[in-house]
């Protein structure tokens, strides 16, 4: 194969696969709203009302988890990766899981947790859970700052004064 045969080959099938990148990316953004009340479910489940900390509900963990993930500078391989976690718990409930009892929902989320995928993804939705319940109310989570009460904190200092500033950096 001559190099310029190479070249324009190479050129080529890097370009689609950038198209084809591009395709896949509209496809995870709106199967991420289509298993929104499953991972909503997960969180309430996770940090129920009447416990010390505020419930997931009560702090709109769900609002902060989908506009930090939707976010441009957020990781596309775990937005992919936490819509695939909720789309396999609810293949593994029959997509009943948002109906589901609490004893049952602990069920099957104890079997989940049991499972490679289903252990590393509800260890993430309780990382991107805690953060909405403990963030700056600028965020989108925490309006009434009801985490840090609970906590007796008062937040960090300097408290951010707008969203997300990486591309002023």
């Amino acid at each position: 194969m001559k190099r310029r045969v190479f070249l324009v080959l190479g050129s080529i099938f890097s370009f689609s696969s950038i198209l084809i990148a591009k395709n896949n990316n509209t496809i995870k953004f709106s199967s991420l709203y289509s298993v929104q009340k499953t991972i909503a479910s997960v969180q309430e489940h996770l940090f129920p009302e009447g416990s010390k900390l505020p419930s997931a509900k009560s702090t709109r963990a769900i609002d902060f988890l989908l506009e930090t993930i939707t976010h441009h500078s957020y990781d596309k391989d775990i937005r992919l990766f936490i819509v695939q976690g909720a789309k396999e718990l609810e293949e593994r409930e029959k997509g009943m899981f948002i109906s589901l009892s609490e004893d049952k929902k602990e069920q099957a989320l104890r079997a989940y947790e049991d499972t490679s995928l289903g252990s590393n993804w509800l260890s993430q939705i309780m990382v991107l859970t805690l953060e909405g319940i403990l963030s700056d109310p600028i965020y989108g989570s925490n309006i009434k700052k009801e985490a840090w009460v609970a906590l007796g904190t008062h937040g960090g200092e300097p408290r951010p004064k707008r969203k997300y500033i990486f591309n002023e950096v």
